[in-house]
């Protein structure tokens, strides 16, 4: 039996109230199982924190001291019980180490998604699906007219121009995959990456993948060459050399109104879309979805007649 009050939202986040734990909660708690380790999922102080290896490194990593008292380390498909609720990790697609988190209680299967893609990424697992009674989605791109490029056809833009690039990306998941793209598709690309980003690399690393090639950023080499080097930096960064010359501003978001403004449009997300989250509903056949992290009134019109969609924000 589905349980409405199974998962409901107070001002920390979404929480379990039969397994007394957050998932992805905004303020510290005592229990918190973590999807992925991007801020707006893993914010440090935790008392308890369950997540996959490459998470806790990441937010020991961010958050030094504050990231959490206690770690429990979960592999995937691991089964964990934390009062009487089931947890499994699922692998997402999203970032490196990134999970749907699988809940059972009473033979009912609720699957919490966290962020997810389903276009093939090298530097992290594969999505992974498996059935459930309640899908609870990210809708952040919950929109019929979102369809996303590959990012193989996307990162050919860059072959365009000899003119150095300053390219804007986020440091966790999309800086790495952006990487491995360019080294793949655009080798005659030079990548220089800014120091900030360098620590996620390096874990990427640890973890065993092979995120392409890449240095350091050298001002020196950036001023002395002309011509096909792409300078790699955080979003903060970007934005704040908007008057940077002699480069082409180029920003990695799936987001349009991101896109304004610069020199070259690169459409590479690594969230799903419209198709995405239909083909994942279809793979994980719920009585009910749940939407979550974004709005999930197209959805709920979608599926008027044949499926119960519930808001939960």
């Amino acid at each position: 039996m589905i349980l409405d009050d199974f998962i409901v939202i107070d001002k920390t986040g979404l929480y379990c109230r039969y397994g007394d734990f957050y998932l992805d909660p905004k303020e510290p708690s005592n229990y918190a199982v973590i999807s992925h380790a991007h801020g707006d999922h893993a914010i440090g102080g935790h008392n308890n924190v369950i997540c996959t290896e490459a998470t806790a490194l990441f937010m020991k990593h961010r958050y030094r001291k504050n990231a959490g008292n206690h770690f429990n380390i979960l592999n995937y498909r691991q089964e964990y019980n934390l009062n009487g609720v089931k947890i499994i990790f699922i692998p997402a697609g999203h970032i490196l180490g990134s999970v749907m988190v699988l809940l059972e209680y009473e033979d009912t299967r609720y699957l919490y998604t966290g962020d997810y893609k389903l276009q093939p990424d090298a530097t992290c697992e594969a999505i992974e699906f498996t059935h459930a009674n309640v899908l609870i989605t990210e809708t952040t791109f919950a929109d019929p007219a979102t369809i996303h490029p590959t990012a193989e056809e996307e990162i050919l833009k860059l072959n365009s121009t000899e003119s150095n690039i300053m390219l804007g990306a986020y440091a966790l998941g999309k800086c790495q995959r952006l990487i491995h793209l360019i080294s793949q598709f655009c080798p005659q690309k030079r990548i220089l990456v800014h120091f900030s980003m360098i620590p996620f690399v390096k874990i990427y690393e640890q973890m065993g993948i092979d995120v392409g090639k890449y240095v350091v950023y050298d001002r020196k080499v950036m001023k002395n060459n002309s011509s096909n080097l792409i300078y790699m930096v955080p979003p903060m960064v970007f934005n704040s050399y908007f008057k940077a010359i002699n480069v082409v501003r180029v920003f990695a978001t799936g987001w349009k109104h991101l896109q304004s403004g610069n020199a070259m449009q690169l459409y590479i997300s690594d969230h799903a879309d419209w198709n995405d989250i239909l083909y994942t509903i279809d793979q994980v056949k719920p009585s009910q979805v749940w939407t979550n992290h974004g709005n999930g009134l197209a959805l709920k019109s979608h599926y008027e007649k044949n499926l119960v969609v519930k808001l939960l924000n």
